[in-house]
């Protein structure tokens, strides 16, 4: 599991988890795209916003690898702001290529554009 470093642990001040430590022992968690309801508490809209801000100050618009990413936080972005950069695509696989659709996550976090938002 490829360890992204530089990437911040968590959302600041708050236990919202962007990465992991260590691979799972008992396999992958799985990505699948999680419905955001418009009633989602204000901290985790904030939380989503501070990871696309995250993801966008690593990575830009090239194609990264999931890696250490926490998979329940990708999954609140998979399918729309982040997709799937190869195919076929192993949804459960720490070395899945993962994209930024830079269109849709302006639309949906346009304060994880400006500069430093996630710290």
């Amino acid at each position: 599991m490829l360890k992204h470093r530089g990437f911040p642990g968590r959302m600041p001040g708050t236990d919202y988890q962007f990465t992991l430590r260590r691979a799972n022992p008992k396999g992958v968690t799985r990505l699948v795209a999680r419905e955001r309801f418009r009633d989602r508490k204000p901290a985790d809209k904030r939380a989503d916003a501070a990871f696309m801000a995250a993801l966008w100050a690593q990575f830009g618009d090239a194609p990264f690898e999931r890696g250490n990413l926490d998979a329940g936080r990708l999954s609140w972005l998979f399918g729309r702001e982040v997709l799937a950069a190869e195919d076929p695509f192993d949804p459960e696989s720490y070395d899945a290529l993962l994209r930024i659709d830079e269109t849709v996550a302006r639309v949906s976090f346009p304060e994880a554009f400006e500069a430093g938002a996630w710290e």
